[in-house]
């Protein structure tokens, strides 16, 4: 005389089934998030080294435009432009003021 026994299944809360949503949400979602926070970190980085090499070509540029300048502002270049241009050095126009 065994009584069959029905198991009744347990019937999850509405907090038991939101939690076990959650969860799944977030093991879902978790390893998204890391890659797309991977992937960013990789452009933000690209985009550092690309505005480094720009930085380094301005600098060469800016050299080069130094000494350009360094060259024209020299006492021999200011004498010819001088000379070509028909004036000349006198020396008694010259006044020191102290």
């Amino acid at each position: 005389m065994k009584k069959n026994k029905k198991k009744k299944k347990k019937q999850l809360s509405p907090f038991e089934r939101f939690l076990y949503f959650i969860t799944i949400l977030l093991l879902i979602l978790a390893p998204l998030l890391v890659v797309f926070e991977k992937s960013m970190l990789s452009k933000i980085n690209y985009e550092a080294e690309k505005l480094k090499k720009q930085i380094a070509i301005q600098e060469k540029e800016n050299e080069s435009l130094q000494m350009k300048i360094n060259e024209l502002a020299s006492l021999e270049n200011i004498q010819k432009v001088i000379k070509d241009q028909g004036l000349e050095y006198n020396n008694d126009n010259i006044k020191n003021i102290d």
